[in-house]
């Protein structure tokens, strides 16, 4: 959350010339309603099931740029078609920089608690041995603008 996934990937869609798709954002379509309304009538369950197929759906095609929602790496089926199918690469971003970027924001469902900042340390303890252990790229985010995030990410892949 709040790392750029969707701004990187559209950008990086740009430079290496193939269409971006964020997972998300085609959930929404598919559903005709916003990912915070999946959550409040179907739980995060529903919504993980929802993820799973359009991941599925989605990996299995060819040059496109996938932006998927953070939680994606907590089920092994999604790790695994991502891995099999794709490169993955792992936006890295610190807690404070999450925070910073997501603090103004009430569409995510997992920050509306009394302390959203130690849910975000919450979901970065669980989730970051997974990103890592899945990335074949890990890309730091901090400070930097998306056109340098982007830019770093169409070399590596270019030149692998």
């Amino acid at each position: 959350m709040g790392a750029g996934k969707s701004a990187v990937g559209r950008q990086l869609g740009r430079l290496l010339n193939m269409e971006f798709i964020d997972s998300d954002d085609e959930i929404e379509r598919r559903t005709g309603v916003d990912i915070a309304f999946i959550f409040e009538k179907e739980g995060e369950q529903g919504f993980r099931d929802r993820e799973s197929r359009v991941i599925d759906e989605l990996s299995q095609r060819q040059g496109i740029v996938l932006a998927t929602g953070g939680g994606v790496v907590m089920r092994d089926e999604n790790r695994n078609c991502l891995a099999a199918r794709g490169f993955v690469v792992y936006l890295q971003t610190s807690v404070e920089q999450q925070w910073q970027r997501t603090s103004k924001g009430r569409h995510r469902p997992l920050l509306l608690r009394e302390d959203p900042k130690a849910a975000l340390q919450e979901l970065m303890d669980l989730r970051e041995p997974l990103y890592k252990d899945l990335a074949d790229l890990v890309v730091d985010t901090d400070g930097r603008k998306v056109g340098s995030v982007a830019g770093e990410i169409a070399r590596c892949v270019n030149e692998g």
